[in-house]
């Protein structure tokens, strides 16, 4: 978790860099952030799906070995083609070992330890996205861009060695349940979601007939997809385990908060930068606020899932990411950087516990059989979430601010647009609060109906 993490947030640094070392434009050297992300948020739900037949363990080993070698071909691309290629195979990597990740949290840790499993993962995910800017800057003044790829390689391999050695070996018996791989709606799934992530990142916040055909294209795949799925003998996605309150209210709210969570990552250097006119260095310096309290409070958020159950946790989540958001909608620019670092660490936190909480109610209790999948759902919301919030919330932030470039906007424009931001954050969090009240009751009267009977799970 803490290499795929990692390699989210170390390239983007390098690419003013890159961009001077291959003489190349920022669109073609964002593919390079783009081509990792594409590539995650494509094949994460197949992937899942894949260690469920042929075994998580063998997969995840593949990923992990996949991921270090695709770091070596990009510290040594000749080209800026060869690099995105080679970004695109480390992202493949990637999204195997965020998906059986979370998967082998029920097959190795007892039900009463999974909220402080999933708090543990959490603080992992937020270290290596702290960790990439800061890491990537160092290297690339000291020893050049190859070395923020190069990292990985010792890290890769003592991953691979740690889980060749603890991770326990495939259970036999197993061989009844692989029906088959539904290549069909595997590749469905995958045309579909690129097209909606190149929907949300092409043009950088332009919005255009390109985006809009990218858009209509996404939502033909869906009715598609979900007519393949009705008609496979073996679906990748059965979709009757929507009708699982837990799993689609999860599922939903997990989009929904990273959304919120984007909304910090946009808008923040902007306000920062335009608002308080710090430099880039101080920027990345405050920004960094939030992942390091998102690493703080993982693994005590994870505890207090497992001693006062996942859905109550789940509330005060949402409730303290709430209120980090009203208030940074009321602290005037008087209160200065404090003023935004507060509200920040208090939507980070909730976040933190919000993910704990909800990774365990989702994982907790499902058949062995679909923990890959379902795995994979879980980190393909939050991706969806990240990439939607990018496009959405970068949207909201500039006609907040009432202004076209961003750059040359005045102090007050900027902190206009930075509360109306927030403001529809807050509106989100109260859906999603609404969503998992709504949840909750659902499963708790479904639960008796449902003693005996298929839950679409099994």
């Amino acid at each position: 978790m803490l290499l795929s993490s990692l390699g989210t947030s170390v390239a983007n640094v390098a690419l003013p860099t890159l961009a001077q070392a291959f003489t190349a434009s920022f669109q073609e050297v964002q593919w390079i952030v783009l081509a990792y992300l594409l590539a995650i948020t494509t094949l994460i739900v197949s992937v899942g799906r894949l260690g469920d037949l042929i075994g998580r363990r063998r997969l995840l080993l593949a990923g992990i070995f996949l991921f270090t070698a695709a770091s070596v071909l990009c510290g040594l691309a000749p080209t800026l083609r060869l690099l995105i290629a080679a970004r695109a195979a480390q992202g493949l990597g990637a999204a195997i070992m965020m998906a059986l990740t979370m998967a082998f949290v029920g097959e190795t840790v007892p039900q009463a330890k999974t909220g402080n499993a999933m708090g543990l993962l959490g603080t992992m995910s937020a270290i290596g996205t702290a960790l990439g800017p800061s890491l990537g800057g160092v290297l690339i003044s000291g020893s050049g861009w190859p070395a923020i790829f190069f990292i990985n390689v010792p890290l890769g391999i003592l991953t691979l060695l740690l889980a060749h050695r603890f991770l326990p070996a495939e259970r036999r018996g197993r061989e009844t349940d692989r029906t088959g791989f539904d290549h069909v709606g595997t590749l469905l799934l995958a045309l579909t979601l690129a097209a909606y992530a190149l929907a949300m990142t092409t043009g950088r916040g332009s919005f255009g007939l390109l985006n809009l055909a990218l858009l209509v294209t996404a939502a033909f795949g869906v009715g598609l997809f979900a007519l393949a799925e009705s008609v496979a003998a073996a679906p990748l996605i059965r979709l009757a385990m929507f009708r699982n309150p837990v799993l689609s209210a999860g599922f939903t709210m997990s989009a929904l908060v990273t959304t919120v969570v984007m909304a910090t990552l946009v808008v923040g250097p902007f306000y920062l930068s335009g608002a308080f006119a710090l430099d880039a260095a101080s920027v990345g310096f405050v920004m960094s606020a939030g992942p390091v309290a998102a690493a703080l409070t993982g693994v005590p958020a994870g505890r207090m899932v497992d001693r006062f159950g996942a859905h109550r946790m789940t509330i005060a989540g949402l409730i303290g990411m709430a209120a980090g958001a009203s208030i940074m909608t009321m602290v005037p620019t008087s209160f200065g950087v404090p003023g935004y670092i507060a509200p920040l660490v208090v939507i980070t936190a909730g976040y933190a516990l919000f993910q704990a909480a909800n990774n365990t109610a989702v994982m907790r209790n499902i058949h062995p059989d679909q923990r890959g999948v379902i795995s994979g759902i879980l980190n393909l919301s939050r991706n969806l979430g990240l990439i939607t919030g990018a496009s959405v919330m970068g949207t909201v932030f500039a006609l907040g601010s009432a202004s076209a470039d961003m750059m040359a906007a005045p102090p007050e424009a900027v902190a206009a647009g930075m509360r109306t931001t927030f403001a529809v954050a807050a509106v989100l969090i109260v859906v999603a609060l609404a969503i998992a009240a709504v949840g909750h009751a659902l499963s708790q009267r479904a639960a008796p109906l449902n003693d005996g009977q298929d839950d679409g799970l099994d």
